[in-house]
């Protein structure tokens, strides 16, 4: 990709053809300078022309190469379907401020969530119309507020917090609806959210057995995943893992591929993309873009949102929508931009970007109440003055008078269906049940690739456990006292649910994010996402209990023989598991991080508190005892000192006299003898299916947004 020499110029069929015959007609550019520069310039239309699709020359005739790194423009995965159009008629959004704030802040600012707040509505588009089609690609660019992203959210259908007040959106002359959004637009967030332990072909092939119909075969399934990553250039990282912030992985601008071919997978005809070059250096940005324009001409419909992009990135770009303030200042040919506003007497200084001139000259000054109504009026003025110019148009589009006989020829060839057959018969996607298969093979391809944290995981249970059993190590055929028994007992069943509280929340909120944005996608359902998260961890789980059961209970020497091992090992499997799933029924009630812990630690020391060691479990008052009927502490501390002093005499030394004592009468003398050993197992098994099914309704309920996205 990088270093291929100078790019070659591609065929670009009609359009092309198109350029090259106004070209020939106009004449050519003098120079390259004037070539890259008159644009910029508000020179004559007749150098504009060249600039958006064919690339600049020099006086020997070779191409400028300062910002191509890609030389390969063939299209490896074009879209075969219908043509798309996506048009948006005379749309008014309003906007509730007040609703974008997080219910949990405004109880933090002593706010009811449920007030309403009248005044803090605002609209956030006005009276906005365009009208785009396949082989197109339309930027909308502004200042920060401008609209962009309330535009996207009402297109994707996503317009969380707003309402349309009138106008209507239609894809292929139909009205928009989540079925039709789901069915044929792909829309690629700001952030990317992907799991960094897979490499990149992995994470197209998992996603390609969840998008693609049932009836593809694995070649089919590999060939569309191959097809994906030479369209978006991803060879040279295909077996590199994604990574994240802590796993080193691919670079941002190659994340950010990545993050789009998940979406072209299933080959939409609709591509939007919430600003794609954010964060990401001016040579990869471009490049990008350059991707982007590429996948517009293979038949698609791209649109993207971005704030000021530079003038190599502008150069690109088939459609621009300029906004400020919900309404629209200018929409059409990007390289007609300098021309409209030169005739509207704002003029773009030499050696001046468009874009970023332009997105200053409308951008609302908020320093001061005058500048802020200065620009805003000068804004309004603008806004009035494009109405003007297209009113009676169609599509909503600025065309330059002296252009018309050859440019818009060339925009209604980008228009004219290239495929007009119907679309293909719907097929089945997969099943729960294969989504469930799915779903936990990539789990665990995931989690077993992190390494560190799986020996950090293993070190913790291997250094506590041994730590425990040494401290009550060394009394050989002495016999530990009743009260140091009891200690370590309920140690042992209450040390490891502690630690297991923040290590599954942090990594369920770690998720949430990509959770969120899968099950918005229709990737798949909660059930089996919830099957797959569930029983994806019990091997990690199993190990954990086995390398931290294991040391102490023979280091404390506690009642020798496999019968009472067993039943030993199996309470601590249980109530370790039942603290897991209280721990992922937490992450997924509430809305942040800091909550869930916070929540889960003061959910876990309640029970702490009453699991009948801190205090006698007689001796409770009215809510502590009840408290502790649902403590899976309370439970384990009594299972465990059912199976050591349970039909087992106890010898207590005292002087020179040894004393026999039942281990039923010290069961019952501590009040630990409530129900027989079986019946506690089942108790358990209650309370962690109790867990069980608040994690499900949580997940099917609850929207799993990140504390991002809230």
């Amino acid at each position: 990709m990088l270093g291929d020499g100078p790019e070659v110029a591609q065929p670009w069929g009609t359009e092309h053809w198109c350029w090259q015959a106004a070209a020939k007609s106009k004449g050519s550019c003098s120079n390259r300078a004037q070539t890259l520069l008159g644009p910029m310039a508000g020179e004559a239309p007749k150098e504009r022309g060249l600039e958006n699709k064919v690339a600049p020359q020099d006086d020997s005739g070779l191409q400028d190469s300062v910002f191509s790194s890609e030389t390969d423009n063939s299209l490896y995965f074009t879209y075969s379907g219908k043509s798309n159009t996506l048009e948006v008629q005379d749309l008014s959004y309003q906007v509730d401020m007040a609703s974008q704030v997080p219910w949990f802040q405004q109880l933090a600012h002593f706010k009811m969530p449920w007030t309403s707040h009248k005044d803090s509505c605002e609209l956030g588009i006005q009276n906005l119309s365009f009208k785009v089609r396949s082989g197109q690609m339309l930027a909308i660019i502004g200042s920060s507020g401008c609209g962009r992203a309330s535009l996207l959210d009402v297109i994707t259908g996503r317009d969380y917090g707003g309402k349309i007040k009138s106008g209507q959106i239609r894809i292929n002359g139909q009205p928009s609806t989540p079925q039709l959004v789901r069915k044929c637009v792909a829309h690629v967030r700001q952030h990317d959210q992907l799991l960094p332990n897979l490499t990149v072909r992995e994470t197209l092939a998992f996603v390609a057995q969840l998008r693609l119909p049932r009836t593809f075969s694995q070649a089919q399934r590999d060939k569309t995943v191959d097809s994906v990553i030479a369209e978006l250039r991803l060879r040279q990282c295909a077996d590199t893992r994604v990574g994240n912030v802590y796993v080193r992985g691919v670079s941002g601008g190659e994340r950010r591929r990545v993050s789009i071919a998940v979406q072209l997978l299933w080959n939409p005809g609709i591509l939007i993309l919430d600003e794609p070059t954010s964060g990401l250096d001016s040579f990869t940005a471009h490049n990008l873009v350059k991707t982007l324009s590429r996948l517009a001409r293979g038949n698609r419909l791209v649109l993207i949102s971005i704030h000021q992009p530079r003038s190599d990135i502008f150069r690109l770009f088939d459609l621009v929508l300029l906004m400020t303030s919900g309404t629209t200042i200018y929409l059409g040919a990007a390289q007609h931009m300098v021309q409209y506003f030169t005739a509207a007497g704002y003029p773009c200084p030499r050696y001046s970007n468009p874009a970023d001139f332009y997105v200053d000259l409308t951008s609302i000054d908020r320093r001061s109440k005058e500048q802020e109504a200065a620009t805003k009026e000068k804004a309004q003025s603008l806004a009035a003055l494009f109405q003007e110019k297209v009113h009676g148009s169609d599509d909503f589009l600025w065309r330059a008078e002296s252009r018309q006989q050859g440019v818009c020829t060339c925009v209604e060839s980008l228009a004219s269906p290239r495929d007009t057959s119907p679309l293909q018969t719907p097929t089945k996607l997969p099943g729960p049940l294969q989504q469930f298969a799915i779903l936990i093979r990539r789990q665990l391809s995931n989690d077993f690739r992190d390494l560190p944290t799986l020996l950090i995981h293993g070190a913790e249970a291997c250094l506590m456990s041994l730590i425990i059993g040494f401290l009550y190590y060394g009394h050989g055929a002495i016999k530990l006292s009743l009260a140091d028994t009891a200690a370590l007992l309920f140690m042992i069943g209450a040390l490891v649910p502690f630690n297991v509280i923040l290590d599954v929340i942090a990594k369920c909120h770690s998720e949430r994010a990509l959770l969120y944005y899968e099950l918005e996608d229709g990737l798949y359902t909660a059930g089996p996402y919830f099957f797959a998260k569930i029983l994806g961890e019990l091997p990690e789980h199993c190990v954990y209990i086995f390398i931290y059961g294991m040391p102490i209970y023979w280091l404390a020497n506690l009642r020798p023989g496999p019968e009472p091992f067993l039943l030993h090992f199996l309470l601590v499997w249980l109530v370790v598991f039942c603290c897991r799933t209280m721990a992922l029924a937490t992450a997924a009630l509430l809305p942040t991080f800091h909550m869930s812990s916070f929540f889960g630690n003061a959910l876990y020391n309640s029970f702490y508190l009453t699991g009948g060691f801190m205090v006698s479990l007689d001796n409770l008052w009215t809510v502590p005892a009840w408290i502790s009927k649902v403590s899976f502490l309370r439970w384990c501390f009594e299972g465990l000192m059912q199976i050591q002093f349970g039909g087992h005499a106890y010898h207590m030394a005292s002087g020179n006299f040894t004393i026999s004592i039942p281990g039923d009468m010290i069961l019952s003398t501590m009040g630990l003898d409530s129900y027989p050993l079986y019946a506690i197992y089942f108790i358990i098994i209650g309370i962690c299916g109790g867990f069980v099914v608040l994690y499900y309704v949580s997940l099917r309920f609850i929207k799993q947004k990140s504390s991002q996205d809230w």
